[in-house]
Order: C-alpha cells, then structure tokens, then sequence
C-alpha cells in the first residue's frame, strides 16, 4: 500500500512534493518555496492530479502568506490575491486547483481584522483540512468501489489516479487497492498515456510497489484486450465533471469509452465531489488545455522523432459524454447515468 505522499508540509512546514517528471527512474523531493517554483511546479506536471494540485496550491498559498508577514498589511493582502490569481489559471481544465485556491482566498478574506500572524495561521488549518479531507474522500471511493471488483477480474486504468495524484489512495486506482487488501486476485492493464506516459511510468511505478498484477500495455491496445474478454472493467479518474455529468479527463478517455461501450463493458469514472463543477453546464463548456507540442514531437531526452515543421496540437484532455459513463463513484457513492 502507499507509504509516502506526493504533497506535504515536512516538519519545517516546507511544501514538498515528489517530482512526477523524474519517476520511475529517480524519486526526487522538490521543495517549493516561492511563487515562481510553485508556478512551475504545477505547469511543467512535476505536481500532477487534480486532486493533488489542489492540495499544493493551498499549501503554497499558505507558505507564499508566511512569506510575506514582514509585509505591511495592504501589500500582504494585495500580493497574496495576485499570487492566487495566477496559480490559478496555469491549469484551467482541472477544477480542483480554482476550488481549493477559492478555499483558501475565503479564509484570506474572512481574516481582514485579523493579525497578519492569525490570518497565516488560518490559512495553514484550511490547507491542512484540504488535505486530510481528501485523504478521506479516497477512502471512501475505495470503500464504494472495490465491491465491484471480483477475483479474477480484469481492470484497465488511464493515466494516472493513485496515491501520486491525490492525498492518500486516489480515485480510480482507489478500489484497487482496497481490493488488494481484501485479499482478491484481479489483474491491472495500464495503458501508457501518451504523450506523457504517466500510465507507464505513475501508474505502473505504483501498483507493481503495491503488489498488484500488472501489465503494461499501448494505447492503441485497449480494443484488442477488451475484444479478447482480457477486461471487465474500466476505472478512469476526473479532472472536471460538467452539471450533466460528462467528464473530462487526459486525453485518449474517450477512445476509452467508446471501446468500451461497443463491447458491453462497465466504465467508471472516479472522481471526489470537488471536481463536479456546477457551473458548467456540459462538456462543451469545459476549456480544455493545450500543452506544448514539443510533449509529442520530441522524446524525453529532447531527441525529435518527427519532422521540425509539422503542425502539431496537444489537447491535455478529453470530454467523455455521460452517455458512454456507467457510472460516478465518489465519496457518496455511486450515481449511475
């Protein structure tokens, strides 16, 4: 089972976070002490999971306000909002990062009487509960999830949704590892989620650190090992779930989804209740995030492996409609559409 976290204040109230970009090769600890490493931290996916940027912008929200107490009060408070103004839009399409940081920005703005000292210290607690809160949301996904899955069962997972992406189990590898505790024989196909690969190299890293039978596959495998009865279920995670349901997650879900459905396969989307965004009314309104095309035209070692003039596009995500979707497990339960 997960021993470590991917964030968390050390106990020199330092924000930690384990660099994503560096697994499965090296596990690296990056302390983000400013703005600028904070920024960059969460652009680059060196911090990644909606959930889990979540939980690094309240605590560098928390940090940056320690930071600034030497501050007379209107600069403490006009820099502060600044900061979360621009935190706030390195990645639109995951809903997590805007609800955690208008968490913070309450208690910011609830602590306008308040000493600089107690307004930092509130903003601690609320970062904190954040956390812990989401430790207990993986929990009972976990909890609601893991029924679903009997011996022998077959599971294909996208991208990343464990413990690297969230406060503790995560979401969709939640129930898998609730089930492996329990003791049930089941296999895990992972696809590698390209451009990225955070199923290959997230995803894998931590079910083979837990135990759990894996098999890597390609992408463009999926339809083949649901078209061999290899799979029986599919658990994808959330970066944003519209008011009617349809999802958005990484890029290549909804291929996912549509294989899914042709083949009579129950498909799972595992999200907390944070990442359902009444606002947005559909999938169509959902911005979806374009990332640098060098993320597809080179390899990891910046080696090109296409043509320096082709066009590229990069979408980070996908919109799944809630018509391909059996179901949303979250910390509730399961809503089945």
């Amino acid at each position: 089972m997960p021993v470590m976290k991917a964030v968390r204040l050390d106990n020199m109230d330092r924000l930690m976070i384990i660099d994503q970009t560096r697994l499965p090769g090296e596990l690296i600890f990056l302390d983000l002490h400013d703005k600028c490493t904070l920024v960059e931290a969460i652009a680059k996916l060196r911090v990644r999971g909606a959930p889990a940027i979540g939980i690094a912008a309240a605590y560098g929200v928390y940090v940056l306000a320690r930071s600034y107490m030497g501050m007379d009060r209107q600069s403490f408070f006009s820099v502060l909002q600044q900061d979360i103004a621009q935190i706030r839009n390195v990645r639109p399409t995951a809903v997590n990062l805007s609800w955690a940081l208008a968490r913070m920005e309450k208690v910011l703005n609830a602590g306008r009487e308040a000493s600089l000292s107690q307004i930092t210290t509130a903003l601690r607690e609320e970062a904190m509960t954040i956390d812990q809160e989401d430790a207990a949301i993986s929990r009972a996904i976990a909890a609601h999830g893991a029924p679903l899955i009997e011996e022998g069962t077959g599971i294909l997972t996208h991208c990343n949704a464990g413990w690297l992406a969230t406060s503790e189990w995560g979401t969709a590898l939640a129930p898998l590892y609730l089930a492996h505790q329990q003791g049930k024989r089941f296999r895990v196909y992972c696809d590698e989620t390209r451009p990225l690969l955070q199923g290959a190299r997230l995803t894998a890293y931590e079910l083979l650190a837990a135990g759990i039978d894996t098999t890597l596959i390609c992408d463009n495998m999926a339809a083949v090992m649901m078209s061999e009865g290899k799979v029986d279920l599919v658990f994808v995670g959330a970066d944003r779930v519209a008011r009617n349901g349809d999802t958005a997650n990484k890029i290549g879900t909804l291929s996912l989804a549509i294989n899914a459905a042709y083949f009579g396969i129950p498909f799972y989307v595992c999200a907390p209740s944070s990442t359902l965004d009444p606002t947005t009314s559909s999938g169509a309104d959902i911005i979806i995030e374009q990332r640098d095309p060098m993320e597809i035209t080179h390899l990891w070692y910046r080696q090109a492996m296409a043509p320096s003039d082709v066009g590229v596009l990069n979408p980070a995500f996908d919109v799944t409609p809630h018509s391909l979707i059996t179901g949303l497990i979250s910390e509730e339960g399961i809503q089945y559409y």
